[in-house]
């Protein structure tokens, strides 16, 4: 090490009520970790409002300043899935401000160190929340050298948990669950003094002395420890993923996803949401339906060694079993219940390890990555089941299959000779860390794991090129102008990043799209949300800064911003916790300002992206998956809101509609496309508040008329008219939506009209606002298509607004599910 680099280690945990952070002083010659400072506070669901405070708090206790700080660790849990998210988030946006290495320790580990610590010896047992009546239990033997792990991170109900430790006895027992669970464990030993029930800041340096001595980190190397590479601690999937589960391993077949005659209901799961991608590929879960195809592939390409249908279907109910398969289809429909099925991967997760238990794909659609693919999907669940490790057999003489899972990391353990049926023996293969698809590798070896990415500074072939100061510029090449400020938004399903300058230039608009992965489900599920924003948020930042560095002409780095922006409110709290979290980090580490940013406001100002002489007075029409409304611009940051809906947002209509149609999700793109094939006039939908003499929206009768529809019709015997239907439905959204604006810009007079939100992509709604505009004399300004969606650019806009304007966002503040755009932040 030389001289003066950095020297200290910045540990903290947020898994459970309590925040715990340690300050840590490295000596890389002895692998040892001096605890330098240490704190615990009752945070009480207030994580992600004290824990930077407290953290910068600590380090001035401590005379000790960020540039000390060689490497960030944090506790991964098992624990509360949104504290271990506030850690993991802020330890990744601190790590990569500082361009160090993240390390990531086990929640239940630290707590065993604190024990152990305070002079507990023996057999023990901790034993964390995992609500729902559940405990995450780890045992220990806790030694004079310290504790021992002596099995896997998992989940267990409490009673069942207390049982197996009654049965054995004698232990020494700790643990946050034991708030809830005290008498439950009393008759299995000791319970240790509550003191010991959580992690300190001195027991994650401890688990991280002990990790580093071991081999398995060092915390000095920051290229092995991208904060990309360090993901959360689950040990279970999702409730949408478990119910899927459950449901494709049923005999039945409209329970598996295939489309029968029964009736479409909105409670209904539309199983064939998936799409095909640009290959003509889709990704699912395997289901019983399809164990037959697998066992015919099976006997294609496995030999006298495959599989009856009979032992893959027994697979698919179990919970320690991953399943994933991949269907070709064509990528502009809904994936068909007859999809023909090119490959399968299945996994068994048992203590901490997933076996791959089958990888196999059809001779004719080798050589696509779907092997890669499908064992990146299998791992991914692997891991959100507590798996850390993976292993696998393969025949010997299979130099391909060895060359791929070399290229996942896989490395030759040895040889089970004659273990094939026909004798051939069978390499015996293992990967410490579990692979990942990446897409989107970026600066370092930042990984977004299985989603698109896109840079939508360049604007796409169909799109018109951004004019004056915002957007790159074709082929040019400027230096940028001071402030620099990199903005993230992740209120729903896409994590994004964009650099702007002060001339209001976007260097660079990086999205990563994670709508494969609610697709099957109809729809966006929160929980998988917030899960694919931790997974992302480092590789679109790196992306980001890198597509910056290509449009200043120069190197962007972390340490050239002059500020980090994030979208604070509205949106799902669980994804706007994890940008807000990682943006905080980010900004302290750098010692920079930080500022919030209500993402309609960014909608508004997605105006600007199409138009940069845009500027108020302006009506605007917001409408989205979770918005409609009618918004009065009578200058930047100064807004009224006209009316809003009542029930449904415009996009959840669309996508609901969608749905009930099988035509897959998101409804948007799919209810345009057919409805161009179909006549508008064909079905008298009701055009709800058309003459309400008020702003205000309702979509959800329009919704509940569809389906009623859909239904008779089904009810009737007759075939749907899919296209008659979606033309008639999006026109009664249309007509509504026109008669409202211009009722808006009669009554307020603005001599500007303009739109936002994902809606306003669609080409009738657009047409129709042409046409209202002509007629009416007013000026129209949309924004591209491509910023229509959610995008960190129109956020990046409004932040350099409110940076000159000093209206910055502090270090204890937090997500809002729910904020109106009229109130100032």
């Amino acid at each position: 090490m030389e001289p003066n680099a950095p020297q200290l280690v910045l540990a903290f945990d947020t898994a459970n009520e309590v925040i715990a952070i340690g300050l840590g002083r490295l000596d890389a010659a002895t692998r040892s970790v001096a605890c330098v400072a240490a704190a615990e506070a009752e945070a009480r669901r207030a994580s992600n409002t004290q824990l930077v405070p407290r953290i910068d708090a600590l380090l001035a206790e401590a005379g000790a300043a960020r540039a000390d700080i060689a490497c960030v660790c944090v506790g991964r849990g098992p624990g509360s899935f949104t504290g271990v998210r506030i850690a993991m988030a802020a330890a990744k946006g601190i790590a990569s401000a500082l361009g160090v290495g993240l390390v990531g320790v086990s929640t239940l580990d630290a707590v065993a160190w604190g024990a152990w610590a305070a002079g507990a010896r023996g057999e023990a047992l901790v034993a964390a929340d995992a609500m729902r009546k559940e405990v995450y239990p780890v045992r220990y033997a806790l030694g004079e050298a310290g504790p021992a792990r002596r099995g896997a991170d998992r989940v267990a109900k409490a009673e069942e948990a207390a049982a197996e430790a009654a049965a054995e006895g004698g232990l020494l027992i700790a643990g946050d669950a034991l708030r809830k669970y005290a008498a439950l464990f009393e008759p299995a030993g000791e319970l240790l003094p509550e003191a010991a029930w959580t992690p300190t800041g001195a027991g994650l340096l401890r688990a991280l002395e002990a990790a580093w001595r071991a081999g398995e980190c060092d915390p000095l190397d920051a290229a092995r420890h991208h904060p990309a590479f360090a993901l959360p601690v689950y040990t279970r999937l999702s409730d949408a993923e478990e119910a899927e589960r459950a449901r494709l391993a049923q005999a039945d077949p409209t329970l598996a996803g295939a489309r029968g005659s029964r009736h479409v209901t909105m409670n209904d799961t539309a199983v064939a949401n998936a799409r095909a991608d640009a290959h003509g590929i889709a990704l699912k879960p395997l289901d019983r339906a399809h164990a037959g195809a697998v066992a015919a592939l099976e006997a294609r390409v496995m030999g006298s060694d495959a599989w009856s249908e009979a032992l893959v279907a027994d697979e698919l109910g179990r919970a320690d079993r991953v399943w994933w398969a991949a269907y070709a289809a064509d990528p502009a429909m809904p994936l068909p219940a007859d999809a023909p099925l090119v490959g399968y991967a299945g996994g068994w997760v048992v203590d901490g390890d997933v076996q791959v238990l089958k990888v196999g794909v059809d001779p004719a659609f080798r050589r696509r990555g779907l092997a890669r693919a499908l064992v990146a999907r299998v791992a991914a669940d692997a891991r959100n089941l507590g798996a850390r490790t993976a292993s696998l057999e393969v025949r010997a003489s299979n130099d391909g299959a060895r060359a791929l899972y070399e290229a996942l990391g896989f490395a030759s353990l040895g040889v089970r000779p004659r273990y094939y049926s026909d004798g051939e023996d069978a390499v015996i293969m293992r990967a410490e860390a579990l692979p990942t698809d990446a897409a989107g590798a970026s600066g370092g070896g930042a990984v977004v794991a299985g989603m698109a990415v896109v840079d939508q500074t360049a604007a796409p072939a169909s799109a018109p090129a951004a004019p004056g100061p915002v957007g790159a510029g074709a082929g040019v090449v400027a230096a940028p102008a001071s402030p620099l400020i990199l903005a993230i938004e992740s209120s729903c399903d896409e994590t994004a990043a964009a650099v702007v300058d002060g001339s209001g230039r976007l260097l660079a608009d990086v999205v990563a799209s994670q709508i494969d992965f609610h697709a099957r489900f109809g729809g966006v599920v929160p929980e998988i949300a917030s899960r694919k924003h931790i997974e992302a948020v480092c590789g679109v930042c790196d992306e980001c800064l890198d597509v910056a560095s290509a449009a200043a002409g120069r190197p962007v780095r972390w340490a050239d911003l002059d500020a980090v922006a994030v979208t604070y409110a509205p949106g799902l709290v669980g994804a706007l916790v994890v940008g807000v979290a990682f943006a905080k980090g980010a900004a302290w580490a750098l010692d920079v300002p930080l500022i919030g940013v209500n993402h309609l406001e960014g909608h508004l100002y997605a105006n600007k992206i199409g138009d940069d002489a845009f500027a108020p007075p302006a009506v605007v029409s917001l409408v989205s998956g979770g918005n409609t409304l009618l918004v009065h611009m009578r200058g930047w940051g100064d807004y009224a809101t006209l009316g809003a809906t009542i029930d449904d947002a415009v996009g959840e209509a669309f996508d609901k509609v969608a749905k009930a149609l099988g035509l897959g999700y998101p409804g948007g793109p799919v209810i345009s496309r057919m409805a161009a094939q179909g006549d508008p006039d064909a079905i008298p939908f009701p055009r709800a508040m058309l003459h309400s003499g008020d702003l205000r929206f309702s979509l959800s009768g329009l919704k509940t008329a569809v389906v009623t529809y859909v239904n008779q019709e089904r009810a009737a015997g007759r075939a749907l008219n899919v296209p008659d239907i979606a033309a008639s439905f999006q026109q009664a959204v249309v007509d509504v939506q026109v008669a409202k604006a211009r009722r808006a810009l009669e009554e307020t007079g603005a001599p500007t009209f303009c739109l936002g939100g994902g809606v306003a992509a669609n080409p009738v709604l657009r047409a129709a606002y042409e046409d209202l505009c002509a007629q009416m004399g007013v000026r129209l300004v949309m924004p591209p298509l491509a910023s229509c969606g959610d995008n960190a650019g129109m956020i990046a806009l409004v932040a350099l607004d409110r940076y000159r304007a000093s209206r910055l966002m502090s270090l204890d503040a937090d997500a809002q599910a729910h904020a109106d755009l009229d109130e100032p932040y």
